[in-house]
């Protein structure tokens, strides 16, 4: 199934139920007066976080929500049962925006629940306008409508940490070797088209859609690449050593991340230089590819995914870096 991270849905809240006109009836006193009970409190639409960023494919073909109605007031005095509330499952990072208002939500907390449309008031049964003036009142009001709004939805992930960089930087293969993620991967050039989100140790990482030169502008994956990195708490910026131009390489990297938010640039980043296998590391060459990077990051790791050894020190570093911006 398709990834979704755009939706579009319409919600509507429940229907008050219609107050009635009823009469007591007693032995012996067959006209007790009036006894028409309220309607029902119509159900609200409430939107719950859940961490699965795939749960908008679950509404792909289903873009329409109601909570239950109220039950119209009954006789002896008995109100309405209230309608059932709906729960809309959306994702952890979702944020919601109410067209017709402008007003957006966010999803920030597992479990999280916001009601986001109440549902309209019961109507008044006969009994509520009994008076001394008015001993036989035949007066009623019907339920109010639901509110009801259409809302777009828009997933922005969250992470401990986002792993950014040209496609095929190896940022899928590193993910499943930094934790039990099963991210597709491929000895061609190929690149993620989706993100996907893998638990390491504790700390939540992100594989994100890999960025190209112009991504800012809408190229390639553009936005839809970008805004998943809005709220990362840090950055795993990884450059292949198949790049001849590490700064090169990392500076195009960075100008589409300015150019999209000055926020982006501001987050803690570690650059993890990638593939090292391809340059034997018995040479210098591989020393002055990490001298380059040093000169433009504060962290520098390397790793290649051939050796186990690597790829423990590599999380062992990632943890306590991460630790430090928690």
């Amino acid at each position: 199934m398709a990834f979704i991270d755009e939706l579009t849905i319409r919600m509507r809240a429940g229907k008050g139920g219609n107050g009635v006109v009823r009469w007591r009836h007693e032995k012996g006193k067959e006209f007790s007066g009036a006894s028409g009970g309220n309607g029902g409190t119509g159900g609200n639409v409430i939107i719950r976080a859940v961490r699965d960023i795939g749960i908008l494919a679950r509404y792909r073909n289903t873009k329409e929500f109601e909570a239950g109605k109220g039950a119209d007031g009954m006789r002896d005095s008995k109100h309405g049962k209230n309608g059932n509330n709906i729960v809309v499952e959306m994702p952890l990072g979702a944020l919601i925006t109410n067209i017709s208002i402008d007003k957006t939500i966010s999803l920030e907390k597992d479990g999280e629940e916001v009601v986001i449309l109440k549902g309209g008031r019961g109507g008044l049964g006969n009994e509520h306008f009994k008076a001394s003036t008015n001993t036989t009142p035949k007066e009623w009001t019907p339920g109010k409508e639901g509110e009801e709004a259409d809302f777009e939805i828009e997933l922005q992930l969250f992470a401990d940490a986002g792993l950014i960089g040209f496609p095929n930087a190896g940022k899928s293969s590193l993910l499943n070797e930094l934790s039990n993620a099963r991210a597709k991967v491929a000895s061609y050039q190929f690149t993620t088209l989706e993100p996907n989100l893998a638990d390491m140790e504790g700390f939540i990482l992100a594989d994100i859609p890999g960025l190209i030169e112009g991504a800012a502008e809408g190229k390639g994956l553009g936005h839809k690449f970008l805004r998943h990195i809005k709220r990362t708490k840090a950055l795993l910026h990884c450059i292949s050593l198949e790049n001849e131009d590490i700064e090169g390489a990392y500076k195009t990297i960075r100008n589409e991340l300015g150019l999209y938010s000055n926020e982006l640039t501001d987050k803690p980043e570690i650059i993890i230089l990638t593939k090292t296998d391809l340059i034997d590391s018995s040479t210098k060459i591989l020393a002055k590819k990490i001298k380059e990077a040093k000169k433009i990051a504060k962290h520098v790791l390397t790793v290649t995914i051939l050796d186990d050894e690597q790829v423990k020190k590599l999380k062992d570093d990632l943890i306590k870096i991460l630790r430090k911006y928690e």
